[in-house]
């Protein structure tokens, strides 16, 4: 197909919200006395996460941490859940966290997520004793510990560790779980704008090939060719990225050489 087909034929697709999970604040945070081996454990901790080369490595790492780092922890996932109680289980230790969290009928919610709309934690002592926890209770899963990392008007990012044991997450468990969500928090929007600028790079890059295939066909100026391009995605609503693309693979394809 032409440069010129493709510039009247590209479709346009929605664009995508930029993606980043702050890191979350907690102004009251009681001063915790960290000895050396806790201090160490964080360093260290921050800094596997911080060289995750993704978004979704960092979480991978994260939930991984949770279980070493958090007193009693033994499983650990990360959940996407919307106003609506849509919910999507974004990183997980093991398989019994997905039961734990995807394992509900669809629209309804763990009790205890609920409540993290309105505070940073909220906790299962025992899900055999606990009103709505029944679920819980019959994967073996007696203890929880939720951990808000964002939260908006649409939707939260909650870090979730579990324990068999009952009553197994205590002040300590607690203290340290905010402060690792901190350091996730952070990672995470660390790696969201490194994967963000390296897109923006190769868009970059994308847009200069096509420009220069436009110039050589229509013999126009790096001006011209560009303007042509930012007027076409403008008509029929394709972004410029992917008319771009469209462009430089129909001018590599074996048919145009």
């Amino acid at each position: 197909m032409c440069c010129g087909a493709l510039l009247r034929t590209a479709v346009w697709p929605c664009t995508p919200k930029r993606f980043v999970v702050a890191a979350p604040e907690f102004p009251d945070l009681p001063c915790f006395p960290t000895g050396v081996d806790l201090a160490e454990a964080l360093t260290s901790a921050a800094r596997q996460l911080h060289e995750t080369p993704t978004p979704h490595s960092t979480l991978d790492t994260a939930v991984r941490l949770a279980v070493d780092l958090v007193p009693g922890a033994e499983h650990a996932g990360i959940s996407l859940i919307e106003r609506d109680n849509r919910r999507r289980t974004l990183a997980w230790t093991d398989e019994i966290v997905r039961a734990a969290e995807d394992g509900d009928p669809a629209g309804e919610n763990r009790p205890y997520w609920e409540r993290l709309w309105t505070a940073p934690v909220a906790e299962v002592a025992d899900s055999e004793g606990d009103e709505g926890e029944d679920a819980l209770a019959g994967l073996g899963l007696r203890s929880v510990l939720s951990l808000r990392l964002r939260a908006d008007r649409r939707r939260l990012t909650v870090l979730t560790a579990y324990a068999r044991k009952p009553r197994a997450f205590d002040e300590a468990a607690l203290r340290i779980g905010r402060l690792f969500t901190v350091h996730v928090g952070i990672a995470l929007e660390s790696a969201t704008v490194r994967e963000q600028l390296t897109e923006a790079m190769r868009t970059r890059d994308l847009i200069g090939q096509a420009t220069g295939i436009l110039m050589e066909r229509l013999d126009i100026d790096a001006a011209g060719a560009f303007d042509s391009l930012v007027r076409a995605s403008q008509r029929e609503n394709v972004k410029l990225r992917d008319l771009a693309r469209r462009i430089v693979d129909a001018h590599n394809s074996p048919d145009a050489r």
